[in-house]
């Protein structure tokens, strides 16, 4: 499985755990809602390294923990 799959499924499986929509996700993280939209659909196959680590840190995780 390639680091974007990887990242898509992990966004969208952390997010859920955590009972966020993506809307507020976004919220969270500062982000475009449509960037977190895109991340966990894999249209984004390559996020800035500053989004990976806003939406890590919305969901207090690591960014090892989004892309592994």
């Amino acid at each position: 499985m390639s680091n974007n799959q990887n990242l898509s499924k992990n966004v969208k499986r952390l997010r859920e755990a955590k009972g966020l929509s993506q809307e507020k996700l976004a919220r969270l993280a500062d982000v475009a809602n449509n960037t977190l939209i895109k991340m966990e659909t894999g249209e984004n196959i390559n996020p800035t390294l500053e989004t990976l680590k806003r939406v890590a840190k919305a969901l207090d995780v690591s960014i090892d923990d989004l892309i592994n």
